[in-house]
């Protein structure tokens, strides 16, 4: 898809930032708007189309974090781009609890914004090319690509999107070790300008959710590498 189709949602209340994030997108050929606050941000995400959101967490009238979970009943595709002013630990893992696709701490680049906005673009295009094909299992574990249903036996698992996308590659690689780095480009985007230790954060949420309470495990880590989904470790 071309830069020019894309329709990219500003939602940020410092105005010096939100006009240069739209002056900067506009340039590059994305059809950018702003909104203010989060009640009137929440009400343009749900209410129109957009392939992506930069999404402030500090907002007036409802926060970020609260701005991302009802988008998230909507809509669990549409990646979504955290702004925060607060490099912390706890702002990012509630963002990415909630469903955001990443996450840019201010002051920021932009060439690394126009980077991850980039590769969150390109994977979802692939992503949604890639969802046509048939349902994956390995062992108990099933994936339905086009329903995005999953389950471990007979107990429905829910994923955010990122999990579904990391999950649906380790599935379709299932048996081979995969590297870290070989993960970011091909989940997050060859140009992904984040590090590795992302892949740890997600494989751990997916352990929670695939692994917790199953007869066996089936993510392996393979040390000094990386990861493998299989149905017996060794």
């Amino acid at each position: 898809m071309a830069a020019d189709q894309n329709r990219i949602l500003i939602i940020e209340d410092e105005g010096n930032i939100a006009r240069v994030l739209q002056l900067e997108l506009e340039h590059e050929g994305y059809a950018a708007e702003i909104a203010g606050d989060g009640i009137d941000g929440l009400a343009r995400a749900t209410d129109e189309e957009w392939d992506l959101i930069l999404l402030d967490i500090m907002l007036p009238g409802l926060n970020g974090i609260e701005v991302l979970r009802r988008i998230r009943r909507q809509d669990e595709e549409i990646p979504v781009l955290l702004l925060t002013a607060r490099d912390s630990i706890p702002d990012k893992v509630a963002g990415l609890d909630q469903g955001a696709n990443d996450y840019i701490t201010k002051p920021f680049e932009m060439e690394e914004v126009l980077a991850r906005i980039r590769a969150n673009l390109r994977y979802r295009n692939a992503s949604r090319e890639k969802n046509t094909s048939r349902p994956l299992r390995v062992g108990d574990l099933y994936l339905d690509p086009k329903t995005r249903q999953v389950r471990r036996g007979e107990r429905k698992i829910r994923l955010t999107p990122r999990e579904f996308d990391l999950l649906t590659y380790l599935m379709r690689h299932a048996g081979q070790v995969l590297e870290r780095e070989q993960i970011i480009q091909d989940v997050w985007g060859f140009d992904y300008a984040g590090d590795t230790n992302v892949v740890d954060v997600y494989i751990r949420y997916l352990r929670q959710k695939i692994d917790k309470g199953a007869p066996a495990p089936l993510i392996h880590t393979v040390r000094g590498v990386g990861y493998t989904l299989r149905e017996h470790d060794g």
